[in-house]
């Protein structure tokens, strides 16, 4: 019941924001094309700001660009190119400290997507709201209460790259749950999904590991959550370029104000991955991955 009262905080927190009658600038401004069931976005709730920004410009060099006066909301960029967004939760109508990164992922009608949200289980939490050049947005629970929102661009996502993605820049993204074939059927209800498991060994431990694909191209992956007591959240990762890197940058975010959960780590699938906090709380991976490996072998750059 306090997942639930806290993700229907943040979605309402998320109307507040985002509804305001203002615009939000789309996804992307050059060539496009409709690829639902791909993450094409990424908010950031947080109620440490200035903190915040200065955390995520010292590690990666990310910058942020306010929309205007009155406007809680700001860009966050990578190398000049928008990633995601972040919002000030001091200015929400909102006493529950709800800082966290929220995954956003594209589908055709948001009213259908909506609708299969409510037929597989799933709560809406926000119905369908305008975001302007953005498009529709609607905050949802998926069947095991994992928080997420959906959007229907009107001009489609970002077109499928076989570049790596940028250094310091979004990765990949997973769905750690309690139960992953269950979580699976739900998202294929949602979008074209391909479900493609896979038995992963981490630790010498095996593991199911379901891979949602469209277009050929993997999305996203889904894990059994690493412990009993964590609520299913989505997660996302930001690419480090190998293991001296990801050291480097785990030596900084103490001093930073954030906090490391999982120091270095070997991942399944090729390389090393660590999760941190930022001042606020809200959690996110590193995970190293080689200029020469193009688009990642377990997902694909969004």
């Amino acid at each position: 019941m306090l997942r639930l009262l806290c993700a229907l905080t943040l979605a309402l927190s998320l109307a507040a924001c985002t509804g305001g009658g203002f615009s939000l600038p789309a996804v992307t401004s050059g060539p496009a094309s409709d690829l639902p069931g791909k993450i094409v976005w990424r908010d950031l709730l947080t109620d440490t700001p200035e903190a915040t920004r200065t955390f995520y410009r010292e590690l990666f060099g990310w910058e942020f660009q306010a929309l205007g006066i009155g406007v809680n909301y700001e860009l966050i960029l990578h190398e000049g190119r928008p990633i995601g967004g972040l919002v000030d939760q001091a200015q929400l109508p909102s006493q529950a400290d709800i800082s966290q990164w929220v995954v956003v992922m594209a589908v055709s009608d948001i009213d259908v997507a909506t609708a299969a949200v409510n037929a597989a289980g799933g709560k809406v939490l926000t119905p369908p709201a305008s975001l302007g050049e953005r498009g529709e947005i609607a905050v949802i629970a998926d069947n095991q209460d994992a928080l997420l929102a959906l959007l229907q661009t009107p001009g489609g996502e970002p077109l499928d790259t076989d570049a790596t993605p940028a250094v310091g820049g979004f990765l990949w993204d997973e769905l750690w749950t309690a139960d992953t074939a269950a979580a699976a059927r739900f998202y294929s209800n949602l979008a074209p999904f391909a479900v493609d498991p896979i038995d992963l060994d981490e630790q010498g431990a095996e593991f199911d590991y379901q891979l949602l694909l469209s277009e050929d191209r993997p999305r996203a992956g889904i894990r059994p959550r690493p412990a009993a007591d964590l609520p299913p959240t989505w997660v996302s990762f930001l690419r480090i370029a190998d293991g001296e890197a990801l050291r480097a940058v785990l030596a900084r975010v103490p001093e930073l104000g954030g906090e490391i959960l999982v120091p270095a780590t070997p991942r399944p699938g090729g390389g090393e991955v660590a999760i941190i906090t930022g001042p606020s709380g809200a959690g996110i991976a590193l995970q190293t991955w080689s200029e020469d490996r193009g688009p990642v072998g377990l997902g694909g750059d969004a």
